[in-house]
C-alpha cells in the first residue's frame, strides 16, 4: 500500500515538473546579444532617486526632484517608444503607435485623477509628494514594459 501511494506521488511530481517545463519553455527567451536597455536606464535614473531620496530634503526639494525625475522619465519614454519603432516592421508601427496613444489617454486620466484627489486641503503638505510618487510610477512602468518588448524584438 504504501509503495503504491509512493509510486502514484511520484507520477504525480514528475507531472507537475513536466507541466512546469512547458509553461516556462514556452515563454518568450530574452536574446542574450541585446544590450541590457534596462539596466542602462536604471544607470541612468539612479541620480533622480538619490536626489529623492536624500534625507535632508523638505517637502519643496522633494517637489523638485519629483518633477526633474517625471521629466527624465517623459525622456526616457520618448527614447524607449523611438526605439521599438525603428524595430518594428512597417506593418506593426502602426499598432505600436495606436498602443501608444492609448496609453498616454490612460496616463492622463490617471493624472488627472492624482492631482484632483491627493490635494493639500485633504492630505496636507505631503499631498504633493504623493501625487509626484504616482505619477512617476505610471511613467516608469510604462517605460519599463517598451523596455521589455525591445529586448525580445
Amino acid at each position: 500500500m504504501v509503495k503504491r501511494s509512493l509510486n502514484y506521488m511520484y507520477r504525480i511530481l514528475l507531472g507537475c515538473l513536466f507541466s512546469i517545463s512547458v509553461i516556462f519553455g514556452a515563454c518568450a527567451i530574452d536574446n542574450p546579444d541585446a544590450p541590457d536597455l534596462f539596466g542602462e536606464f536604471e544607470k541612468r535614473e539612479m541620480v533622480y532617486l538619490m536626489a529623492i531620496d536624500d534625507p535632508k530634503n523638505k517637502t519643496r526639494d522633494f517637489l523638485v526632484a519629483y518633477n526633474n525625475y517625471l521629466l527624465f522619465l517623459d525622456k526616457e519614454l520618448n527614447k524607449a517608444f523611438s526605439h521599438i519603432k525603428l524595430k518594428l516592421p512597417n506593418a506593426r508601427k502602426s499598432d505600436l503607435i495606436t498602443a501608444q496613444l492609448a496609453w498616454l489617454k490612460y496616463r492622463d486620466a490617471e493624472f488627472k485623477l492624482i492631482q484632483s484627489t491627493w490635494t493639500r486641503e485633504y492630505f496636507g503638505s505631503s499631498a504633493g509628494i504623493s501625487r509626484g510618487d504616482y505619477r512617476t510610477r505610471i511613467v516608469k512602468e510604462r517605460i519599463v514594459q517598451l523596455l521589455h518588448y525591445a529586448k525580445n524584438l
